[in-house]
């Protein structure tokens, strides 16, 4: 049985101290992709492309069957981010943003250039990507990816997120190589940008995730902030340090569910409660899971009926209803796991279009596809090599 730890939103005045840079991001939710694919979670269509990143590679997987289409050299570690256009994915390596488009498929020439290429967003018809290195944001169209629009640098580089709103609102955070504190929302006036809001109380600022009526959420290591309506308001955890580190979201549905951590100095990445936060009711709750259930930022999205799916260290996905954080459901995929020592290390991952989950399972070089209606595994893909990352492309081919 779960068990909650609720808090009400209210201010905070500016936090002392500061946090240290976090490094381990998820590649997840529906706008970000570190906070996940794009992924509409009424779209029930399969038809498409899994692009699987492995040490020194990229596969590009027929999304029904799961075989490999075609394999491409690159960088021994390299992440992978839906563009948003059902075609391409981005392939973040040492000299930037890298398309890949698995309709040919082909690892182009074609590279956003960042010193440390970071979050990809999409959200609104744009495509947005930050360079962690230069704190550049780079706002591109989703339908034309080599259509460059307006770009923000902020006034210092940092491990940082931006998204641009369907109004033209960019919002990013604020931060430097050292720490980082707030976000603020900024709007166009000709070649320049004005500031229109700002927060300075989210110590640790990380991830990002947009629910529905554009409920954009940022996690802290004291609560989550979020932008909505033109202003930023503050939640605040029920733990000293409860750190929010990403954000799995819906666009149907105005409530995120966030990871949580409320122990500095655990060891380890694995994660045992989960944050649900209402951005309609302006409700904010820590919801403990059962001792079995643990997972890591890689193994929570949001899909079909805008529930939550967690791939747990048991081997099975749990369904949780983000309504009352109750688990509904259980789907027995793969053989018990343990977490990573490095969080880069290839451990189980889980992403989801639609009616449909894909998970990796890294010991067995194997990828899997399962129904989320009924939990029956639907294909199998096996690998020459482990397979570590995931996004998903679904256009025609």
């Amino acid at each position: 049985m779960t068990s909650t730890r609720n808090v009400r939103l209210r201010g905070l005045a500016a936090l002392a101290g500061v946090a240290l840079l976090a490094t381990a991001c998820g590649s997840g939710s529906s706008t970000t992709a570190e906070s996940t694919p794009e992924e509409t979670t009424t779209n029930t269509n399969t038809e498409g492309r899994v692009a699987v990143s492995y040490e020194g590679g990229i596969a590009v997987l027929d999304a029904t069957s799961l075989q490999v289409v075609d394999q491409f050299t690159s960088e021994e570690f390299t992440r992978l981010n839906a563009a948003g256009d059902g075609k391409h994915v981005f392939v973040t390596t040492t000299k930037g943003f890298q398309l890949l488009d698995t309709a040919t498929p082909e690892l182009t020439d074609q590279t956003f250039a960042a010193t440390t290429a970071g979050h990809v967003v999409r959200h609104g018809g744009k495509t947005v990507l930050y360079d962690d290195g230069t704190g550049k944001t780079t706002i591109l169209e989703t339908a034309d990816l080599t259509k460059e629009g307006q770009s923000y640098t902020s006034p210092a580089a940092h491990h940082g997120v931006s998204i641009v709103l369907e109004d033209g609102t960019l919002v990013t955070t604020v931060g430097d190589e050292t720490s980082r504190s707030g976000a603020v929302a900024l709007k166009a006036n000709g070649t320049e940008w004005e500031e229109i809001a700002t927060n300075d109380e989210c110590p640790g600022i990380h991830g990002e995730g947009t629910a529905a009526d554009e409920g954009v959420i940022f996690g802290c290591e004291n609560g989550a902030l979020l932008f909505q309506d033109g202003k930023f308001e503050k939640f605040t955890a029920p733990d000293k340090y409860g750190r929010m580190g990403n954000a799995f979201v819906s666009e149907t549905s105005p409530i995120v569910v966030g990871d949580y951590k409320n122990d500095p100095d655990a060891e380890g990445y694995l994660l045992n409660a989960v944050t649900l936060i209402d951005t309609a009711k302006k409700t904010y709750e820590v919801v403990d899971l059962p001792e079995n259930v643990q997972y890591t930022f890689r193994d929570v999205a949001r899909g079909t009926d805008d529930l939550a799916y967690i791939l747990s260290t048991d081997g099975s996905i749990h369904v949780l209803d983000p309504e009352d954080g109750k688990i509904v459901n259980e789907f027995p995929v793969i053989d018990a796991w343990e977490g990573p020592v490095e969080w880069q290390d290839a451990h189980p991952a889980i992403t989801v279009n639609g009616d449909v989950a894909y998970v990796t399972e890294p010991a067995k070089k194997s990828v899997h596809a399962v129904d989320l209606k009924t939990g029956e595994v639907t294909a199998t893909g096996t690998l020459d090599q482990v397979p570590n990352e995931m996004a998903v492309a679904l256009g025609a081919h």
